[in-house]
């Protein structure tokens, strides 16, 4: 009896458990179910309200439009070209720019005596009403301090959820969230030059308040600047709350959720205490600065004002302007970085076809996480991580379920996918089942199943734009129509022909290291690469104070300073963008002035050319460079100089055939020699169809040939030899190359150029240059051949041998007339050289020095009137002086020169 009620216990148990573990089971089947299929009904946001959907008026949107800055009255009323710069320039840029060159001399961040503890009390601003007492009251401050707290992780551009504002009387926090279409209240009291407004690390505060509340800082005290010129070992507020102000704080509580009301009583504590010590630590270190400009200073004449060193450069940081960050294509940068780590780390364990499979579907994840951020504002690793994508890409999952664990597997740290994910899963499903291969296809479908009258999601401000932006953003990138068959060549070849440029031409790695040159005296020199702090470091010049970023003090008087010579570009950080658009994905150096120019200037005004190069992304490069290439024109009609050598004559038998020239012309060169782009036409076709063409053209071809020669009869020696006129040593290698063509003589010519480099052995020489300075038309499209054939990238150490727009050129030759310079073998006789030494001789010997630098302000005008960058380093402007004075040490020193020579 007893063992038939323990078996019958047994089963109950058993039967009970098994009932659990199938109710639990169905439970998560029909969770995971629901979750997986609840995009095709609704989207998570129907039942999260975001504080953000709040906001009526929204200044930087999650379209791909970019952002409009605030413009002031003046500018609306003035013409519709300074509307125009107005976009472009910063609103308060003037009021800046005269507390930049006229700082105040007094600094009282503090009245009477400062009680350091902080007290209980402070005021929560979150009405209008309030909002406007608050600005009255600081409209009667002479300095207040200021700090922010952003959010970004739910939010694609993120957002400003608080701003905290101290007087020596009182602590404000401004509840942002609430106020965010009021905040427009704050303006006048930001704008106030009289007003000084003291950050802590303004770089991005500043551009924040761009952003989202078009509220534009001006007469900035930043405390970090001020710990740059202190030298201080640290920079960061926590250490200046800790040894200034003897206070800890938790800097971990910066990563909170600050969107959360009410704040914790920790938050509001941590909040106040970043602005309300801001002004005694202020007032501590404009002590040390005052100090440590009488120490290190021997006579008051001499003394450097520490002080307003950090004033100018707290002020600097005040012009930088917001942008938002337009990619070439969504999510082609994330694509591209996750793409290039995973291939590095596995490129021996994956197949070219796996490879490429991975790459397309990288690119398709990235692109519809990139528009699934931007539709219900979220950041993209909120939306979707980059281990997720990687997990994707690798597995290739072929089922929801799949979907979801790979996704789950690759965040361990998160319970689950995100809210995104699980509301459209069915997204991920179709990429992974390739039904909608082309990434063309994939995100417009996307973007109208979701928004719209029948979409799933919400429309807001942050996501209305992207109806009417986003067809414009893929336009560009769209193939046409199959039955356009040419016009879809062109368009394929053009955009591969794009890629191929930006992937073998642009930067490979970011070109401004912003590592900082100071004094002895702890003054500012310079920002520069890491190459020109090791030239120091080196040879014992320098020593190193700072390892992240470097610096380095130097322990010599340099010469000059860049400020005192009004070049206070050089003291300024640059960002790796182009200053044009704000392209951050590629770029290249850009020459402002032409080098062919440039080269022949006096060393003291070319050697400092930094400000003239700049970076531009391939699209603003071009426009650029068309617009550089119609200026030489202009040029060489102003100055009757012309920019291209336009005939040849062979030297052997020029002396000799000068007295029948002299008969069929006046004995000037104009009408002597042919073209040499119409000589290498002919010779070619002669060498190659020659036995085959009419004789009528043959002989046509013949004349061109022996217009170089003389007119004397030519062999096949004499065509071959034709061939190479004008090109440089690899473009000669080049042609050898072609199919078709022996060139049986080349090795010969080739030594010949070698010996007139090295001997300057005139017997050797074969070529005379006649340069028609008559202005002697170029053969229609001859000139785009010509820079597409003699093109060679000039680099920056060429020490002015090369110039720097494509072509190569004379250094210190003579081009005029008849004669040639004998030692430059590497000459293109299609190049640019005599026009740009001509050309700056005749400004040296007309107008002196002044001519040059009224020269390079000229093509510093063409620039900005033709790029209108919005992204320009501060202290670059048009007017730059350019000149800069050589120390003891200096590798442009003449002295130093001589010697090494």
């Amino acid at each position: 009896m007893e063992v038939t009620e323990k078996v019958k216990i047994v089963i109950s148990i058993a039967s009970l458990v098994a009932a659990t573990v199938l109710i639990v089971s169905e439970y998560r089947r029909r969770k995971h179910q629901s979750k997986q299929t609840s995009s095709l009904s609704s989207c998570y946001l129907h039942s999260e309200l975001k504080p953000q959907f709040g906001f009526k008026r929204v200044l930087a949107d999650n379209s791909y439009s970019g952002f409009k800055h605030l413009k002031k009255l003046e500018d609306v009323s003035s013409s519709s070209s300074s509307i125009e710069k107005s976009l472009n320039c910063h609103p308060y840029e003037t009021e800046i720019t005269v507390l930049l060159e006229n700082p105040k001399l007094e600094f009282s961040f503090l009245r009477g005596e400062y009680l350091l503890e902080m007290n209980d009390s402070y005021v929560w601003v979150e009405t209008e009403l309030k909002l406007k007492e608050l600005a009255e009251t600081l409209s009667k401050e002479k300095v207040f301090g200021v700090d922010t707290e952003q959010h970004s992780l739910r939010s694609f551009l993120g957002f400003t959820a608080l701003i905290q504002i101290s007087t020596q009387e009182e602590d404000f926090l401004v509840d942002t969230i609430a106020l965010h279409d009021a905040m427009s209240i704050l303006r006048p009291v930001f704008s106030d030059p009289l007003i000084c407004k003291v950050f802590h690390g303004a770089d991005n505060d500043v551009l924040w308040l761009q952003r989202d509340f078009h509220i534009y800082v001006v007469n900035m005290f930043d405390t970090a600047k001020a710990c740059e010129v202190l030298s201080k070992p640290q920079r960061s507020l926590a250490y200046l709350l800790e040894t200034v102000c003897g206070v800890a704080t938790n800097k971990l509580l910066q990563r909170e959720d600050w969107r959360q009301r009410p704040l914790s009583e920790e938050m509001v504590l941590y909040a106040r205490t970043d602005a309300h010590y801001l002004l005694y630590i202020a007032d501590c270190l404009t002590t040390e600065l005052k100090q440590l400009a009488i120490v290190d200073s021997s006579s008051p004449d001499d003394k450097f004002h520490f002080l307003l060193e950090a004033s100018r450069r707290s002020n600097m940081t005040c012009l930088q302007l917001y942008t938002k960050e337009i990619e070439d294509y969504p999510g082609n940068a994330a694509a591209s970085s996750l793409i290039n780590r995973h291939l590095n780390g596995h490129g021996d364990n994956s197949t070219s076809f796996v490879d490429a499979k991975f790459q397309e579907f990288v690119r398709e994840l990235c692109a519809w996480r990139d528009l699934m951020a931007r539709i219900h504002d979220e950041s993209t690793r909120y939306v979707l991580s980059d281990q997720a994508i990687v997990a994707l890409a690798t597995k290739q999952p072929t089922t929801t379920e799949d979907i979801y664990d790979a996704i789950a597997q690759a965040d361990l740290a998160i319970e689950s996918p995100s809210a995104v994910v699980c509301s459209h899963l069915d997204d991920v499903y179709q990429m992974t089942q390739d039904k909608l291969v082309k990434l063309d296809a994939i995100l417009p479908a996307v973007l109208q199943k979701c928004l719209g009258s029948d979409g799933t999601c919400p429309i807001s401000i942050f996501n209305y734009s992207l109806l009417v932006n986003f067809k414009t953003k893929l336009t560009s990138h769209r193939s046409a129509p199959k039955q356009n068959g040419n016009k879809n060549l062109k368009q394929f070849t053009r955009k591969a022909s794009r890629e191929l440029f930006v992937k073998k031409f642009s930067c490979k790695a970011p070109v401004y290291h912003n590592c900082r040159i100071y004094a002895n005296d702890g003054r500012l020199l310079c920002y520069c690469d890491r190459r020109k702090l090791e030239w120091y470091l080196n040879r014992g010049l320098a020593k190193l104070v700072e390892e992240n970023p470097p610096a380095i003090t130097l322990l010599f008087e340099p010469k000059g300073r860049p400020e005192d010579e009004g070049n206070d570009f050089y003291i300024q950080t640059k960002r790796n963008i182009c200053v044009g658009c704000g392209e951050g994905n590629h770029y290249l150096r850009y020459r402002i002035i032409p080098s062919c120019y440039r080269v022949h200037f006096p060393e003291h005004l070319k050697s400092h050319r930094s400000h003239d190069i700049v970076l531009l992304c391939v699209d603003c490069h071009e426009v650029a460079h068309a617009a550089a290439e119609k200026y030489k024109k202009q040029i060489a009609t102003e100055f009757g100089i012309p920019l291209f050598v336009h005939r040849v004559l062979d030297s052997k038998e020029a002396q000799g055939t000068s007295s029948s020239m002299d008969q069929e012309s006046t004995g000037n060169s104009e009408d002597a020699g042919v073209s040499p782009l119409h000589l290498r036409t002919a010779a070619m076709a002669l060498l190659r169809h020659g036995n085959r063409m009419p004789s009528s053209r043959r002989e046509k071809l013949l004349q061109t040939v022996k217009m170089y020669y003389g007119g004397r009869d030519i062999s096949e020696e004499d065509l071959e030899k034709a061939l190479l006129i004008g090109l440089s040593p690899h473009e000669r290698r080049k042609l050898e190359r072609k199919k078709g063509v022996s060139l049986k003589h080349s090795v010969e010519v080739s030594h010949m150029d070698k010996q007139e480099n090295n001997n300057n052995d005139t017997d050797a020489n074969s070529l005379v240059s006649l340069v028609e300075e008559q202005g002697v038309e170029v053969p229609a499209g001859s000139e785009k051949d010509v820079n597409a054939e003699s093109n060679m990238v000039a680099d920056d150490s060429s020490n002015g041998t090369s110039g720097g727009d494509g072509v190569t050129e004379l250094n210190d030759t003579q081009c005029n007339g008849n004669t040639l310079h004998q030692q430059n073998s590497k000459l293109s006789l299609l190049g640019h050289g005599p026009h740009g030494k001509q050309i700056v001789e005749h400004l040296l010997k007309e107008y002196g020095e002044d001519g040059v630098r009224d020269f390079c302000q000229r093509w510093r005008q063409v620039f900005v009137d033709t790029v209108h960058p919005r992204h320009l380093p501060g202290g670059w402007n048009v007017s730059h002086s350019g000149r800069r004075d050589f120390g003891e040490f200096s590798v442009y020193n003449p002295t130093k020169r001589l010697s090494a020579e």
